[in-house]
């Protein structure tokens, strides 16, 4: 598979999307990657998070005053990152959503006020990637930071440069390329 793929990642994969090799074998370790760009008091938002291997981390890091709006198309995804948050004593920090479809993330309420967006191995799969950053970029507040990754198993290079022109075509601006294991990466802003 390469570029946009369409297929959304099956709900019981996001088991195996939480075991420690991700942390340890692929270098793909929450508090070092979101670490220096999450502080306390701020508002995330994550689409795609899945069972939040990443969210759990971004609830820490915002600590009891911010928050973080997970929002995802699978009610299975969904259920097992409350169920996950609960045990962690995190679900207060965390705002769960189900995306209206595919092409609709339902964050119309969150126009300017997002700090940080995280988009993690999951952008391959949107349908109407123009819109998508189009939503983002309504959400951001200016000097927002947007980290995106995906997976080079899943997309080649030249498809994941294509993302990132669209994500600049609606706005963003280019921070530059992130040394994160494993994946193509990028660091985006809002000015």
């Amino acid at each position: 598979m390469s570029g946009r793929t369409g297929k959304v990642c099956p709900w019981w994969w996001g088991f195996s999307l939480l075991l420690p090799w991700r942390k340890w074998v692929q270098g793909q370790d929450p508090v070092k990657i979101l670490g220096p760009y999450i502080k306390e008091g701020m508002t995330v938002l994550e689409p795609g998070p899945g069972m939040g291997y990443f969210t759990l981390e971004a609830a820490r890091l915002v600590g009891s005053e911010g928050r973080v709006v997970a929002v995802d198309l699978q009610p299975r995804m969904l259920q097992a990152l409350r169920r996950r948050a609960q045990q962690a004593g995190l679900l207060e920090r965390i705002e769960i959503r189900q995306a209206k479809s595919d092409r609709e993330l339902g964050i119309e309420d969150l126009q300017g006020k997002v700090d940080f967006i995280l988009v993690f191995f999951m952008a391959h799969e949107v349908p109407d990637q123009d819109q998508f950053f189009r939503d983002l970029f309504r959400a951001a507040k200016p000097g927002c930071r947007f980290l995106i990754a995906e997976p080079p198993f899943h997309v080649k290079r030249k498809d994941f440069e294509a993302t990132l022109v669209i994500a600049q075509s609606r706005g963003f601006k280019m921070d530059g390329p992130l040394p994160i294991q494993s994946s193509y990466s990028a660091l985006l802003f809002k000015e």
